[in-house]
Parts: C-alpha cells; sequence; structure tokens
C-alpha cells in the first residue's frame, strides 16, 4: 500500500512539474488561447494512458503556472498573455506608460500565487457540500446541460445572439454524427478538438480570403519599448506577502475566496466584476491600479481552478465554462474517461480520485506551479519577454499544435475525423468571432447533442 501511495506520488510530482514547466513557457507567448493550449496536450496525456493523479497534476499544475507566467506579455509588452488576462490589460498599460510595468508584474503574479493557494481549499471544500446533490444532478444531467448551455451562453459576450445561435449549432453537430455514424465512425474526441481550436483555424482560413486577409496583414514588424528591469529584494524566491501591502493582500484573498465558491460563470466575467468591486473601494488612483492588478489576476486563477475543481468533485459532469472548454478531456476523453450519453453516468477522475486525493494533489500542483513560474517571472521576466519577443516563431506554435491535433484525429476516425475538427473549427471560429459565441458556450452545445437531444427524442417517441 505504502509503495502504491510512493509510486503514485511520484508519477504525480513528475507530470505536475512537466506541466507547470511547459505551461509557464507558453505562458510567455503572447495572445495563446487557454483552450486552444491546455485541451489537446491534456488530451494526449490522458489518451496515453498515464496514471489519473498524473492527468490531474499535469492539467491543474500547467493552469496555475500559465496563469501566473501570462502577466508577462500582459505587463511588459501591452499584449495580453491568453484570454483571461484581457481585463488587466488596460490597467497594465497605464502603469507602462508611468514607466513601471515591473511593478505591475510583480503585483500581478504575487496575487496569482496567494490566490491559488487559498483557491485549492476553499474550492474543494465548496464540492464536497455539493456531493450530496451529485447522483441526483448525474440523473437530471439532459436537462441541466440544456439549462447549464442557455445560462452560460446568456453570460457570454453573445448574449441572446448566443442563445439562439445554440440551436442551429446542436442541429449541426446532431447531423455530423449521423453521418459519421452511418460510415461506422463514432467521434466523440473530434468534436472538441474542433471547438478548441476554432479562433486558429478561423484565422487560418481568412488568410486564403481575399476578403479578410488583406486586413490580417501587417506593413512592419511590430516593435516593443522594454523598461529596464528593478529587483528590490535578495534571494531568488520574494516573498509574496512582501511585495503586496496588506490592503492588497487582504482585496485578493477576499476576490479569490469569492470567486472560488462560483462555478458557472465566464473567468473573464468573474475577473472585471470583482475588479471592478475591488477598485471601487480604493481612492488613491495608483494604489488602486496596482491592487486592481493583483486582484484580477487572483480572480483569474481561483476561478479557473474552483471550475475545474467543483464539478469534476461533486458532480463528474462538465458543468462549467472552464471544465467544458480547457479541462474537457479531465471529464471525457473516450475511451479512458467517459460521460455516459444516455444515463449521466461517468467513469472519470470524479470516479477514480478521493475528496483528499483532490485536496492533496491540487495542493501539490499549486506548489508545483509555484515553484516553476513564481520566481521567474519575478526575477527573469524581462529576458524572457525579450527573448520571446525577438526569437520565438508564433507560426512554430500554431504548426505544433496543428500537428499534434491532426494526429489525434486521424487516430480517432481516419479522414473523417478531420473533417470533423475542420467543420467544426470553422463554424465554431466565426461564430465565436462575429457572434461573441465563445467555446465555453459550443462545449456546451456539444453535450446538450450528445446527452439533451437523445433526451427529448426519447420524450417524444
Amino acid at each position: 500500500m505504502q509503495a502504491d501511495f510512493l509510486n503514485q506520488l511520484l508519477v504525480a510530482a513528475g507530470m505536475g512539474l512537466l506541466g507547470a514547466v511547459v505551461f509557464a513557457a507558453i505562458g510567455l507567448i503572447s495572445g495563446t488561447d487557454e483552450t486552444t493550449t491546455l485541451a489537446p496536450p491534456t488530451l494526449l496525456v490522458a489518451l496515453l494512458g498515464v496514471p489519473p493523479v498524473g492527468v490531474f497534476t499535469f492539467f491543474l499544475a500547467g493552469a496555475v503556472a500559465k496563469h501566473m507566467t501570462h502577466a508577462v506579455p500582459t505587463a511588459l509588452l501591452g499584449i495580453p498573455g491568453d484570454t483571461t488576462a484581457i481585463p488587466l490589460l488596460q490597467d497594465a498599460n497605464i502603469l507602462r506608460n508611468l514607466g513601471v510595468p515591473h511593478i505591475a508584474l510583480r503585483k500581478m503574479v504575487s496575487g496569482g500565487l496567494l490566490a491559488a493557494f487559498l483557491a485549492v481549499p476553499l474550492a474543494v471544500s465548496f464540492a464536497v457540500l455539493l456531493a450530496p446533490f451529485g447522483d441526483i444532478i448525474s440523473k437530471s444531467a439532459p436537462w441541466i446541460f440544456v439549462t447549464a448551455a442557455v445560462l452560460i451562453a446568456y453570460l457570454s459576450g453573445g448574449r441572446w445572439a448566443s442563445v439562439v445561435t445554440l440551436v442551429p449549432f446542436v442541429l449541426v453537430i446532431v447531423a455530423l454524427q449521423a453521418f459519421t455514424a452511418s460510415r461506422g465512425v463514432k467521434l466523440s474526441v473530434s468534436y472538441f478538438l474542433g471547438i478548441a481550436i476554432g479562433p486558429l483555424v478561423a484565422d487560418l482560413f481568412s488568410v486564403l480570403s481575399p476578403l479578410e486577409g488583406p486586413r490580417m496583414r501587417r506593413d512592419r514588424v511590430r516593435t516593443f519599448s522594454l523598461a529596464p528591469d528593478v529587483k528590490s529584494w535578495s534571494g531568488y524566491f520574494p516573498n509574496p506577502f512582501k511585495v503586496l501591502d496588506a490592503t492588497q493582500t487582504r482585496w485578493t484573498l477576499a476576490a479569490a475566496a469569492v470567486s472560488s465558491a462560483t462555478f458557472v460563470f465566464s473567468p473573464v466575467a468573474m475577473t472585471v466584476v470583482l475588479g471592478e468591486a475591488v477598485g471601487s473601494r480604493i481612492k488613491h488612483a495608483y494604489h488602486r491600479l496596482t491592487t486592481v492588478l493583483a486582484a484580477r489576476n487572483g480572480v483569474t486563477e481561483a476561478t479557473y481552478i474552483a471550475e475545474v475543481l467543483i464539478p469534476l468533485i461533486a458532480f463528474g459532469l462538465p458543468l462549467s465554462p472552464v471544465a467544458a472548454g480547457p479541462a474537457a478531456p479531465l471529464f471525457n476523453a473516450p475511451p479512458r474517461f467517459t460521460v455516459d450519453a444516455a444515463t449521466g453516468q461517468t467513469n472519470n477522475l470524479h470516479d477514480l480520485l478521493s475528496h483528499w486525493e483532490f485536496l492533496g494533489y491540487g495542493m501539490l500542483s499549486v506548489v508545483l506551479a509555484a515553484l516553476v513560474s513564481y520566481p521567474f517571472a519575478m526575477n527573469h521576466a524581462r529576458r524572457a519577454a525579450l527573448f520571446v519577443s525577438r526569437k520565438v516563431s508564433h507560426e512554430a506554435i500554431i504548426a505544433t499544435f496543428v500537428g499534434l491535433i491532426i494526429v489525434i484525429s486521424v487516430w480517432e476516425g481516419q479522414v473523417l475525423g478531420l473533417l470533423v475538427i475542420l467543420t467544426m473549427g470553422l463554424l465554431g471560429g466565426l461564430l465565436s468571432r462575429t457572434l461573441g459565441f465563445n467555446t465555453g458556450v459550443q462545449f456546451m452545445g456539444y453535450y446538450t447533442a450528445v446527452l439533451t437531444v437523445p433526451a427529448l427524442l426519447k420524450l417524444f417517441t
């Protein structure tokens, strides 16, 4: 028994460290989308047969690490590191114009670190409170998914347009499923990947268009101005409680505590709302900017952690935008992890790990991410930003993910798998760009197609 535990711990630590290192590096690359970057590697890790604790720590350590280093391009280059960093950009740019981007960076990263350590135990506690209702929710899965899909669609950027768009989007998925099934091919992973890379596919097609292509071209290389770095501490691992003052620490932890108990709202929306709530209570302009940045980056960490842990522990169903998007492979990675379309029954990390394991390995993930990302971002951010902006080819990063996605789609469904990914990617990407019908809503649309539509047909036939 002790040997098994030690083996699991070593696997969890190794995969968590790998996830932290990989996604800390990806976080430095501006404009990377969480779903596009987190979901495919996590799916690959799951399908390769890595033990459940390893899959869990790989994802969670990677997500936490990425949401620390995404502060580097946001604060220093003026480009959001990923989607959740967009609400931080305006305040970060003001501090850049004041000549103190390094202050913005340190406040953001320190806020994220404190929030991550608080969010795991709070999210697990809240999930345990909801767990007794898990069976009822699982049996009601078809109706809960459609309700959650409508709610998340309404809370997205598209509002009522997204709600209405759910209907044709679901019908397209049902039609594709019927088409592939008629040829003896059953797909699920390909739908996930198609939705995940939708914005990327839409951009690639747009480049080929004589209408969109010229708009995407740039007549000169983008230039950046990096302020000199100023180090105000000794040692390699600065104390976050000294980087943030007492007021900033209190507001960051308070905002993180609130976001740790929510799991159905968009992470971007939570970041904006809680950031505004914190900012409205601080009068001094400079102190307000730095406090809001710390609190908002803390919210990005806490919301991501809560939206993964609460649905995973309490229900085993991806009932949140993050669970249905970047964390989808933790719930559904056939044939390894599954959500039964007919009954809503699960066979995924919810069934394979205990509450205490989620807590223990969740804290391990945060520790590993903190050891990798926090001192790196605090000590080497300027050099890293300079290297990424000068040397790292975004085209090479895109090509890497495209290659990985092609391999997985062909493995699952040969040519039909690849065609489904292209279809879902193009449709989803264009809908996201034009109507605000984002990937979180699209994932809920997928679950509505595979869970709710069969239940409705059974009800009326």
